[in-house]
């Protein structure tokens, strides 16, 4: 193996991850709906479910699914939060389930028009009248 073969495979290993929730609009077709890659410099992206993703009926599939998707979720990693937003706030428990509570989202600001990190602590302890 090459030096830089080595170094590649060394960065990745400790790179973030990016979980995108679901895969934006437009993707099957090659014309997403929004662009998502300014979000790429916070790591590698994952795409947890397809843009037609369901929960409706029948949520156990999909929950499973979900699990199985962010079993590797550390607290170094983000969540993108992209898609039905049912889907989103079980996404959003089982990564605080993985991690006792902490875990980092990627916010997007129209404004700037770039991505700001959220890191969230549901345990923490701070004083109610703060906000």
């Amino acid at each position: 193996m090459s030096e830089s073969n080595k170094y590649e495979s060394l960065k990745n290993d400790y790179s973030a991850t990016v979980y995108v929730v679901q895969e934006i609009p437009g993707s099957r077709i090659g014309a997403p709906k929004i662009n998502i890659m300014g979000a790429s410099q916070y790591g590698q992206f994952k795409f947890l479910l397809p843009e037609l993703s369901q929960i409706i009926f029948s949520p156990g599939p999909l929950i499973f699914k979900l699990r199985k998707a962010l079993a590797n979720y550390r607290t170094k990693d983000y969540l993108l939060l992209t898609g039905d937003p049912a889907i989103i706030g079980v996404a959003c428990s089982i990564v605080s389930d993985i991690t006792n509570g902490k875990y980092n989202l990627l916010k997007w600001d129209k404004q700037e028009r770039k991505y700001y990190t959220i890191a969230i602590d549901l345990y923490e302890k701070g004083k109610l009248d703060e906000y």
